[in-house]
C-alpha cells in the first residue's frame, strides 16, 4: 500500500472556544491547513515544532514516543488541538517529535472520526460513507 495523503484543517482549541465566546474574533484562531500523512501505525496526532508555534500551542507534558526506526524519543504532548477533515472534527493533544517532517493523522483521531484508508482508492474515506456514525453502548 502506498502513502495516503489528506488535507485536515488544524486549529488551536483554546482559541476557537474563545472565538464562540465571543472574546476572540473568528479570523484570529490560530489555524493551519496542511497536508498529513494518514498513518495507521501512529496512534495520535503528530505535529512539526514549527507548526506547533504556529497554531500558538501550550506544551503540557513530555513523554516518549518509539517512532518508525524503532528509535525511543523524548517528545512534547501539546493542548488541545481541533482537527478538521470535510464535515468532521476530532479534538485532542498532538504529539510534537523533534526534527518530524510531516504532519501524521494517527487512528485516534482516524476512529474519532470514523474515518478509514480505502485500500483500493487509496484515499481517505468515511467508514459509513459521508455521515459520521458514533456507537453509544448504553448500560442495562
Amino acid at each position: 500500500m502506498g502513502t495516503v495523503h489528506a488535507e485536515i484543517t488544524l486549529k488551536n482549541a483554546k482559541d476557537e472556544g474563545k472565538a464562540l465566546d465571543g472574546l476572540i474574533k473568528e479570523e484570529d484562531v490560530r489555524a493551519a491547513t496542511v497536508q498529513a500523512v494518514v498513518d495507521t501505525g501512529a496512534m495520535s496526532l503528530v505535529i512539526t515544532e514549527e507548526l506547533c508555534q504556529k497554531l500558538g500551542l501550550v506544551v503540557r507534558g513530555e513523554k516518549f514516543v518509539r517512532i518508525a526506526n524503532g528509535q525511543r524519543v523524548s517528545c512534547k504532548v501539546t493542548e488541545a488541538v481541533e482537527i478538521h477533515w470535510k464535515n468532521r472534527t476530532s479534538t485532542l493533544s498532538a504529539v510534537v517529535i523533534p526534527g518530524a517532517a510531516d504532519v501524521l493523522l494517527g487512528t485516534l483521531p482516524l476512529e474519532d472520526m470514523d474515518l478509514m484508508v480505502n485500500p483500493v482508492s487509496q484515499e481517505l474515506v468515511g467508514v459509513h460513507g459521508d455521515v459520521e456514525e458514533y456507537i453509544a453502548l448504553m448500560g442495562g
